[in-house]
């Protein structure tokens, strides 16, 4: 296992920057999971980790050594593509037996590893087939086992999934998963599907114009997201953010969300956290902490309603103004075109602050 310590790191092609003082420790053994849109930077990064870039400011150790100087062969990493590497013209059992060999180890001990590591991800079938006649699901299996199989102390993997079928993807998640405990390897894994981020990462670091804007657990980072891109990327459908200002009463405080109605009390930690001059701020909650609710405070009309299984999710508001919830598909809801009325929970409220886009109150 190795630590990976990122420092300052960053990369830039010419004039244009792809990442920018990034700070990151993964623990040994961690499996974490660079989340965010393409042209974010996290490719780079990787590829940075690997040694197929130089940074252009900052450091990459490992254990606390330098890797400056170190090439790609000598850091002890396994890298696995979006788009597979293998050898079509050799069989499954050649493919997985190359890395092994090529290091010098006995023929006893790569036949052992070979059918370890067919038998985890369900190959040991197909070992004398010749990989150039198998589906593009199985060749990315193959890929991972044959990166996996020489048990490198980190494991890159770029996007590894992205060119496979739905339900195969599913079956992946876990079996990476599982094929990380097993070995106890440092992993660090590239993706933009939020899904795969958060059903396999020990943690998540989101990032977007070459910035990290937030790392945390995948809950840490759903229930509290650092910012407004955060709050809005992460989740299906991601969190309701809705224009507010803060009105003050001899009473209370609330926050007047125009045609949705108003919230409050606003905590004291948010008004003291607030930049705006004007009380402007931004409210957030996510679609599922809603409670529909005839005596609501917050009410719009209903523009579409969509049933996805065992929820319903109902589109309030018009298309530029609107929000979305999600309740069971066995609770009664409003038809198109009636009013939803609607309460919040007061420890699912999020505020933003409307300048930074910052958050202003995380969890309660």
């Amino acid at each position: 296992m190795t630590q990976i310590t990122l420092e300052n790191l960053g990369k830039n092609f010419g004039s244009f920057t792809a990442l920018a003082g990034m700070n990151l420790t993964i623990a040994d053994g961690e499996f974490v999971a660079l989340l965010g849109p393409s042209g974010c930077g996290k490719s780079t990064t990787m590829n940075m980790v690997a040694g197929m870039l130089q940074p252009s400011t900052g450091s990459i150790s490992f254990d606390g050594r330098d890797m400056g100087n170190v090439p790609m062969a000598r850091r002890g990493v396994g890298f696995v593509f979006q788009n597979y590497a293998i050898f079509t013209h050799m069989t499954v059992r050649e493919n997985l037996a190359y890395g092994p060999k090529a290091q010098g180890m006995g023929s006893a001990e790569v036949t052992k590893r070979v059918e370890e590591i067919a038998s985890l991800l369900q190959l040991g079938s197909m070992l004398d087939r010749r990989s150039g006649g198998l589906s593009v699901n199985i060749l990315q299996r193959l890929a991972i086992g044959r990166s996996a199989i020489v048990e490198p102390a980190i494991f890159l993997l770029d996007e590894p999934l992205s060119n496979v079928d739905a339900a195969f993807r599913a079956v992946m998640r876990t079996e990476l998963k599982q094929l990380q405990r097993q070995f106890k390897q440092t992993m660090v894994y590239v993706t933009h599907d939020q899904l795969e981020a958060m059903t396999m990462a020990d943690r998540i670091a989101v990032m977007d114009h070459g910035k990290l804007l937030q790392v945390g657990t995948p809950l840490e980072v759903y229930n509290n997201p650092a910012d407004t891109f955060v709050a809005r990327f992460i989740g299906s459908p991601g969190m309701n953010l809705i224009d507010g200002e803060i009105s003050k009463s001899d009473k209370t405080t609330m926050v007047d969300l125009k045609q949705f109605g108003s919230f409050g009390p606003v905590p004291d930690a948010v008004l003291g956290k607030l930049k705006s001059s004007d009380g402007k701020v931004i409210f957030g909650f996510r679609p599922e902490m809603v409670e529909l609710d005839s005596n609501g405070s917050l009410k719009m009309p209903v523009n579409f309603v969509e049933r996805i299984g065992a929820r319903t999710l109902l589109h309030l508001g018009d298309p530029d103004d609107s929000i979305k919830i999600t309740v069971s598909n066995h609770e009664p809801v409003p038809k198109q075109g009636e009013v939803a009325q609607f309460t919040i929970p007061p420890q699912a409220a999020r505020y933003f602050d409307p300048q930074t886009g910052n958050v202003l109150r995380g969890e309660a």
